[in-house]
């Protein structure tokens, strides 16, 4: 058990500075003290308590000798599997210890390279400390916030790790992670003037398309880059004929964030399209947004999202583009569709050709789904398919159906499968299914999804399904949501079915009401609903005065000379030890036998 588990956040500090005090030369004292007690004033205090003082002390002062030189500009990590006769201290977990520049998304972006790894996380203890380091990097004292520079100190625990490549992946998804985060930041400032002079670009050679749709697409931009949108990386591209194909050549010098220059001449993704994906470059369309088909190392684990803007000659063909990945803030996702522009757009097209009395129960219907579109989608969707899809979830209104409204990317890396289906049936299990499905259904490689819950009888479900262009195969929806629906149908369902129809809908669903959860898993494991039917109807002709009832049946696939007994009783259940003398006098042997409810004993199993 570890000592003194139920030491205050302030009492286990204090223990680890007077180890600290006993241990380390005076020079350093006053500076470990400060770094000491600055390492662990935000930590949980359920993690302080779960650690000796030893360990604690331990943690510090390795990050600190860890620490004393750093050059600048880089981010100095290293991953270690502590123990006492190697580092003087030790931790269950492997430890990964970080000192770089402070700057956002640090947390979010180590996290989740631990998370690729397969790991668990167990503990992030992030100081941020201001320090003064002479030009090569060699730590000379803690100063106050505004005397030197802010750095961050990370300190991470995940699942042990023992095998060496293990800890170098670990080691090297973490650098690469910090590498990203380090590039967007620097390139944060350039990337937003590079937004600037796109808007200055298209008031010195309008593109040759509609005012309207010209307005809209300059307020996007401008609404993005008020911090409605997190800018990862940007380049330009030319679009040339290699080959007598289409192409996109990367523009030299133009790179910045995680898409700064490398030795890529051309656009890797866009040679991958068919020829056929390739020429809808060439549509005179000034804007385009969409997801990339690789996830963001930086800040959130989503797969980036693109923006781009086509650029056009002086004879209005298009002839480049310009390209921006980042992910939407939270004030993108807050933001009502009708104050975003291009959606507000889309929505206002879908109201008007709807004609639905704004005040009406189906207008506020139709503005709360459209409200609450998965907002990925909503960018990406056009109008034609958005009208359609909002009308058939407004005319599902609270029904218990499955409904499936598909959606596949102009370019096919993925289709978006939005799945509505009753909340009872929504589990994890059916989830999983689905994503099976649906992998199967459009030749996809991988998937993952969004639940939305809300006080609605119906669950909606997001499943993105991965795909390969030019892989994907004709589709029949119907067809797969009569798949998906078959795959949650539940033992109740097909009960309901066959008392609706052997008694008619209102005395079946009464029954239903009733007894549907009479009936163990033993049973359903035995019976088939029809089954249960005569069952439940015996149950229900039961009373006071007649509270026995009995049913006697020979499967078809029973042995020769083998019956099924079933006995009911109202009050309570009948025992073997009661029933069975009486059943052995009658010359029968007990094989089995199930009990059902507290009132409910079927199914004895007996032969002659």
């Amino acid at each position: 058990m570890r000592r003194d588990a139920h030491a205050t956040p302030h009492e286990r500090i204090e223990q680890v500075v007077t180890l600290m005090r006993t241990k380390v030369a005076g020079s350093e004292q006053a500076a470990l003290e400060r770094f000491v007690r600055e390492y662990f004033r935000q930590v949980d205090p359920e993690d302080l308590a779960e650690r000796l003082p030893e360990d604690l002390y331990g943690v510090a002062l390795s990050h600190w000798g860890f620490a004393r030189r750093r050059p600048p500009g880089t981010a100095k990590l290293r991953v270690v599997n502590p123990t006492i006769e190697e580092h003087g201290w030790q931790s269950t977990h492997t430890v990964v210890q970080i000192i770089n520049d402070d700057m956002p998304f640090l947390v979010d972006s180590v996290a989740m390279a631990v998370n690729r790894c397969g790991l668990t996380l167990h503990l992030i203890i992030h100081p941020i400390v201001t320090t003064k380091r002479d030009s090569s990097g060699h730590l000379i004292e803690l100063v106050a916030d505004d005397e030197g520079e802010r750095e961050s100190f990370m300190h991470v625990e995940a699942d042990r790790i023992t095998e060496a490549t293990q800890l170098e992946r670990l080691g090297a998804e973490i650098n690469g992670a910090l590498h990203d985060v380090r590039l967007a930041v620097a390139d944060w400032n350039a990337m937003l003037a590079k937004v600037r002079e796109i808007l200055d670009e298209t008031d010195r050679r309008p593109a040759p398309i509609p005012a309207d749709e010209l307005a809209e697409a300059r307020a996007i931009l401008e609404w993005l880059a008020d911090n409605h949108f997190t800018f990862f990386g940007y380049r330009s591209y030319d679009l040339v004929r290699v080959n007598g194909e289409d192409g996109l050549r990367v523009v030299p010098g133009s790179g910045l964030g995680i898409l700064r220059e490398t030795d890529e001449k051309m656009s890797a993704s866009f040679a991958a399209l068919p020829p056929k994906l390739r020429e809808r470059a060439r549509l005179p369309e000034l804007l385009f947004v969409t997801k990339a088909n690789a996830r963001s190392t930086v800040h959130r684990p989503a797969y980036l999202d693109s923006i781009g803007i086509r650029r056009f000659d002086a004879r209005g063909e298009v002839c480049g583009e310009h390209r921006f990945l980042g992910l939407y803030t939270s004030a993108a996702y807050m933001a009502v569709p009708r104050d975003i522009p291009l959606l507000r757009r889309k929505v206002a097209t879908v109201r008007e050709r709807a004609q639905l009395p704004p005040q009406s129960h189906a207008g506020k219907a139709l503005a709360n789904i459209l409200d609450t579109y998965p907002r990925d989608e909503l960018f990406q969707i056009g109008t034609e398919e958005l009208f359609d899809n909002a009308l058939g979830i407004l005319h599902l209104g609270e029904r218990q159906r499955f409904r499936l409204f598909v959606r596949r990317d102009p370019f096919e890396r993925f289709v978006s499968c939005l799945l509505y289906a009753p909340r009872e049936h929504y589990n994890t299990a059916i989830r999983r299914k689905w994503q099976r499905i649906l992998a199967d259904a459009f030749n996809g490689d991988s998937s993952e999804f969004n639940v939305f819950l809300s006080e609605s009888m119906l669950a909606r479900i997001l499943i993105t399904v991965r795909t390969v262009p030019g892989a994907l195969s004709a589709y029949d929806v119907r067809d797969i949501e009569r798949r998906l629906t078959q795959a949650a149908r539940r033992w109740e369902d097909d009960l309901q079915d066959a008392l609706v129809a052997a008694l008619g809908e209102a005395r079946g669903n009464s029954l239903l009401r009733e007894y549907a959860a009479a009936f163990p898993v033993s049973y359903r494991e035995d019976f088939v609903p029809r089954s249960a039917v005569a069952d439940i109807e015996m149950m229900a002709s039961l009373s006071d005065a007649r509270p026995l009832g009995l049913a006697l049946s020979r499967p078809l696939e029973a042995a020769p000379g083998a019956l099924r007994f079933k006995l009911f009783h109202r009050s309570a259940p009948v025992t073997l030890s009661d029933s069975l003398p009486m059943l052995e006098r009658m010359g029968l042997t007990v094989l089995d036998d199930h009990c059902a409810r507290d009132h409910l004993v079927p199914a004895f199993e007996t032969t002659r």
